[in-house]
């Protein structure tokens, strides 16, 4: 293996997905940023979940808002859906991988929270019926995805479609919008 072929193959490839992020995301970046804000400012939390890589992707970020992310500040309300191994193995086991999260959210969520679903594909059950479920409730059903953007597209607005069909790039993307949330938050939220 030639490894700097590889490392600049890698890294050009990266870049190239980048730039066509930042063509196609502006907008519905923006408008997740309010609608977070608004339920922040409101009492509302963010709730983030998806399965392998964007588990840790909703993991990480839900850290981020709940702690923080660069600077200190009053804490954000902020979860994964995730992290409870009793309630992911009960549910699991009572109801089955697809309710994983929807049970979650009809168990935590209210009106005016945001319900963020992880998906490189779009097309994961289990998020979709989270999703779902979240529409329900009228909470603000959101997402990041890829690809053509799946079964998640008109069920999560805003959506975040990277423009790729590689899932480690998408899964990058995703962690650097989901760091760009987390900074917008953070500056709209904090003292001057």
């Amino acid at each position: 293996m030639d490894l700097d072929a590889y490392f600049s193959s890698e890294m050009d490839e990266h870049e190239q997905v980048l730039g066509a992020t930042r063509e196609a995301l502006r907008e519905p970046f923006a408008r997740l940023v309010a609608v977070c804000l608004k339920a922040a400012r409101n009492g509302n939390k963010i709730v983030f979940f998806g399965n392998g890589g964007s588990a840790a992707d909703a993991q990480h970020l839900a850290t981020e808002l709940a702690v923080r992310y660069e600077r200190d500040r009053a804490p954000i309300a902020a979860l994964a859906l995730t992290t409870d191994t009793s309630m992911l193995t009960a549910i699991g086991n009572d109801y089955g991988f697809d309710d994983l999260f929807s049970r979650q959210v009809e168990a935590l969520c209210r009106p005016g929270d945001v319900v963020i679903g992880i998906s490189t594909s779009g097309n994961s059950e289990n998020v979709i019926r989270a999703l779902e479920a979240a529409r329900t409730l009228d909470a603000v059903a959101a997402g990041f995805g890829g690809r053509d953007g799946g079964r998640m597209r008109g069920l999560a607005d805003p959506f975040l479609v990277v423009p790729s069909d590689d899932t480690a790039r998408i899964q990058e993307m995703h962690i650097t919008l989901g760091h760009m949330l987390c900074g917008a938050l953070e500056t709209e939220l904090s003292p001057p």
